[in-house]
C-alpha cells in the first residue's frame, strides 16, 4: 500500500525516492538562493506561471530556454515546475491562445498543472552565479563584478531627535517602542538622543508621538533618507587578472573545454594574433556588450555582440570571444545551479536538467 502524509508542506511517499514539496515552499527557497531584488529593472523574474490547482512537486526541470519540446519533456519526466533561465514571458501577454508558440506553452503548462519560474538576471548578478561560473574558464585572481549591485536598506528613512536629558530620551524612546510597529521601525536610544529608522509611511506617526510627548524635541529633530549600499561580490559581469598569462590560443581552448563547445567565434584585437598574451579578462554571460563596454581587459568573453560592437571592441584593443547567447549560460544550470538547488531543497525534490534544451544556432 502506498501511504503518503497529506496536507503537509513536505511529504514522502514510501515507494518514492524523493520527498515532495509545495510550490510556494520551493519558490521561497529559490528567492533565498537568487533574490529577485538582484534582477535588472527591465527583467521579468520570479514565479511567472502558477497553476490554479495546487499539487506537490516531485521534480523540477531546469532549462535555459522554454520551448514546446521542453514542456513535453517536463510532462514525460513528471516535473511540476520548470525553471527557465530566460523568462518565457517577457513582454506583456494580451491573450493566451494557441495561435503563438509562447501562448501554447503557457496554455499547456496551465492545463498540465506545471508552474514556470525564471531567475535570469538575478542569477547573472548573484555571487556564485552564472558570471562567476563563466570566468572559471580561466585561473583568475581578484574576481569582481563589472557593474556593482546595490542593496536597498531595510528602512527608508532615519529620524534623529536630540533631547535635553538622558531621562527625556529614555521616556520618549520607550513611548515610541510602545506605539510604533516594530516590523517597520528600529528605535535606538543612546544618551540624550533617540534615533528611529523606519519605513516612510510611519513618519507622520513618529512626528505625532514626538510632539505630543512631554519632552522638548521641537528644536532638535532631523530627518534623512537612507540610501542603497554596495552588495560586495554581486553585480553584472566579472573581471579578473590571470594568475599566469596565457596565449590567446590557450584561452580559446580553455573556453571550449569549460563550455563543452566544439566551436566558438574569435575576433582578434587590432595588432594581436593567436600567440598574443592574455593577462586580464572580462566576461558577461548572454548578450554582454552593454556590460563590457569600457571595461579594460585583453579578452572579452560573452555570448553575443553585434557586428559594430565587435568592431568597436577590437579597435580598442580587446579580443572578443563569442559563444552564442545561451551557450554562455547553459553549463551553469547543470554544473553549478543544479547541485546548489538540490542542497537548498535538502534533496527532497528531484532536480533535472533538460535534454531537449539547446542553442537555436549551430555551426554547420
Amino acid at each position: 500500500m502506498n501511504i503518503c502524509l497529506l496536507h503537509q508542506p513536505l511529504k514522502r511517499c514510501l515507494s518514492a525516492r524523493f520527498y515532495s514539496m509545495e510550490l510556494n515552499a520551493v519558490v521561497k527557497k529559490l528567492e533565498e538562493l537568487a533574490p529577485v531584488s538582484l534582477a535588472e529593472s527591465w527583467d521579468n523574474v520570479g514565479l511567472l506561471v502558477e497553476p490554479y490547482t495546487k499539487k506537490e512537486l516531485r521534480a523540477i526541470l531546469l532549462t535555459n530556454d522554454l520551448t514546446e519540446e521542453v514542456v513535453e519533456e517536463a510532462e514525460h519526466r513528471g516535473a511540476g515546475l520548470i525553471l527557465s533561465y530566460h523568462p518565457p514571458i517577457f513582454r506583456p501577454l494580451k491573450r493566451i491562445t494557441t495561435s503563438s508558440w509562447k501562448g501554447k506553452i503557457v496554455a499547456r503548462c496551465l492545463e498540465q498543472g506545471i508552474a514556470i519560474y525564471s531567475p535570469h538576471t538575478a542569477c547573472d548578478a548573484l555571487k556564485g552565479g552564472v558570471n562567476d561560473w563563466l570566468i572559471k574558464a580561466f585561473d583568475c585572481n581578484n574576481v569582481t563584478p563589472l557593474q556593482q549591485s546595490t542593496k536597498a536598506p531595510l528602512y527608508t528613512h532615519q529620524v534623529t531627535m536630540h533631547l535635553s536629558s538622558d531621562d527625556e530620551a529614555l521616556t520618549l524612546g520607550n513611548k515610541l517602542k510602545r506605539e510604533l510597529d516594530p516590523s517597520v521601525s528600529l528605535i535606538i536610544i543612546g544618551g540624550s538622543q533617540v534615533v528611529v529608522q523606519c519605513k516612510e509611511r510611519i513618519l507622520p506617526d513618529i512626528f505625532t508621538q514626538a510632539h505630543t510627548s512631554s519632552c522638548d524635541v521641537a528644536t532638535q529633530l532631523s530627518i534623512s533618507k537612507l540610501e542603497s549600499y554596495p552588495a560586495v561580490g554581486y553585480g553584472m559581469g566579472r573581471k579578473g587578472k590571470l594568475a599566469t598569462s596565457i596565449t590567446m590560443q590557450e584561452a580559446v581552448s580553455k573556453v571550449k573545454a569549460h563550455l563543452g563547445l566544439p566551436h566558438i567565434r574569435v575576433a582578434l584585437a587590432k595588432g594581436s594574433n593567436m600567440f598574443s598574451q592574455v593577462k586580464s579578462v572580462c566576461v558577461c554571460a548572454g548578450s554582454g556588450a552593454s556590460v563590457l563596454r569600457g571595461a579594460k581587459a585583453d579578452l572579452w568573453l560573452t555570448g553575443e555582440m553585434s557586428h559594430h560592437e565587435v568592431l568597436d571592441a577590437t579597435q580598442a584593443g580587446h579580443t572578443v570571444i563569442l559563444t552564442d547567447h545561451s551557450n554562455s549560460e547553459r553549463g551553469y544550470l547543470a554544473n553549478t545551479f543544479r547541485p546548489l538547488l538540490s542542497a537548498l531543497l535538502d534533496n527532497n525534490v528531484e532536480v533535472l536538467v533538460s535534454a531537449k534544451d539547446r542553442d537555436p544556432l549551430e555551426v554547420m
